[in-house]
This record gives structure tokens, C-alpha cells and sequence, in this order.
């Protein structure tokens, strides 16, 4: 069965700073990644994720309890995916096949974001991504419960949350896209990774038919629906 989760509308002004419960976000519906791509990993964080909209702005926030935690990427469109990472992936389209465009959004427990849109990467070789222009980039609102570096890596358990305000806006300029209203359905998959820490992982929330890790398949996305 597909994955698939309803967006709720807000009813007021939506923020991160007091917590995964408070304000707008009590009793938001809570989405899990549950799936992992490659072997099972030793390491299996539990990783949530709730989503809110409302007319200028969809907003994601990621609650992770965590150990190994590393954060050294502290430069706007770098490779986030090392550090302790989660990745919103996400088509404004309902149904998306091998060729569809779709937008990634990578940021690190430190709140440095990586943010690119276009067709998937088939080859190395030839680069069908490009990235979001800097200037819309600042318009990315991010909210990191933890200091933007880290290292060496905490091993202790630890518990972090990153949000993020995402402007309709950028995603109308990239696709043309309307914003979304009240049964409108985007495609979507939610990851959490972290490549270049001691216990690297790759966590799906739809699960992903590939035998080694890789989330630029968006013949797997789940499904969005807008409340």
C-alpha cells in the first residue's frame, strides 16, 4: 500500500521554537520512517516528521532520537548528507514516474540546507539537478534545535528536531506549480541519513525498491494530501 499522509491547514501563526507539540503543532498527525535502503543498518534512529500549510508556506518539522550525531557541513548547498541529515523530497504533482521533476530539500541537525530541483540524476556524467538561487534560498526559514557543528560526533543518545518554513513562492518560480488548496495531492518521500558518521544509516518513509541506498527515485514517492 502507498504511503501517504494528510497536510493539515493551520489556524494561526505556525513557529519551531517551542517544541514538537506546542502551539499549532498539538496533535498534528505524525508520520515515521520505518524503511531503510541497503543492509539494516545497527543504528536505527527513530524519525518523525509532521507537516502544516497554510496560504504562503509549507512547514516540516523532524523530531530524531538520535546517537552518533556529527554536523560539519556549515556552507549553504554543501553536502549536508555527510552530517546527520534529514531530506524532504517532494514533486508538486500527483504520481511521479522515473523522469518526473521533483525538488530536494537536505538539512543537516545544524540547520545548513541543501536545496535543488530538476529531473533525476541518471548519470554521474551529466548533471539534470541544478540548485535554488541564493537569494531564494534565504527565504528558507530554518529552525535547528542543535549548534550548527558538531565534532567530534555525540554518541551518546540524543534527542533533536529541525524545521523548516518553505515559501510557496520558490515552488511556483521552479515549476510553475499552483499552491496547494484543500484536496490537492503532491508526491513526497521523507529520509534521514548520515553517511559519513561512525554508524551510517539510510531511512525511508515510503519504501524505496532499490538494492542500494539511493533517494533520487521518485517512482517511489508516497503521497501528500493537502487538508
Amino acid at each position: 500500500m502507498k504511503a501517504s499522509y494528510v497536510v493539515k491547514r493551520s489556524t494561526g501563526t505556525v513557529g519551531f521554537e517551542n517544541g514538537w507539540s506546542a502551539g499549532q503543532w498539538e496533535g498534528v498527525n505524525i508520520l515515521e520512517l520505518k524503511y531503510h535502503m541497503g543492509d539494516r543498518p545497527r543504528h536505527f534512529p527513530k524519525t518523525q516528521a509532521k507537516l502544516l500549510y497554510d496560504d504562503g508556506n509549507l512547514y516540516v518539522f523532524f523530531r530524531v532520537e538520535d546517537r552518533y550525531v556529527r554536523c560539519t557541513v556549515d556552507k549553504m548547498q554543501g553536502d549536508v548528507c555527510h552530517d546527520s541529515c534529514v531530506e524532504f523530497f517532494f514533486a508538486p504533482e500527483e504520481g511521479t514516474g522515473p523522469g518526473s521533476n521533483y525538488f530536494n530539500l537536505e538539512a543537516n541537525c545544524g540547520g545548513t540546507i541543501l536545496f535543488n530541483c530538476g529531473h533525476p540524476l541518471r548519470d554521474p556524467a551529466i548533471n539534470d539537478r541544478h540548485r535554488i538561487d541564493p537569494a531564494d534560498l534565504e527565504q528558507v526559514e530554518v529552525h535547528a534545535s542543535l549548534p550548527g557543528t558538531i565534532d567530534p560526533e555525540i554518541a551518546e543518545p540524543t534527542t533533536w528536531t529541525l524545521g523548516c518554513k518553505l515559501p510557496f513562492g520558490i515552488v511556483e518560480k521552479y515549476s510553475g506549480a499552483e499552491r496547494p488548496q484543500s484536496g490537492i495531492k503532491w508526491s513526497a518521500n521523507f529520509y534521514k541519513c548520515a553517511d559519513k558518521t561512525s554508524h551510517p544509516h539510510w531511512l525511508t518513509w515510503a519504501p524505496v525498491d532499490n538494492p542500494a541506498p539511493k533517494f533520487h527515485l521518485p517512482q517511489f514517492f508516497g503521497a501528500l494530501e493537502f487538508e
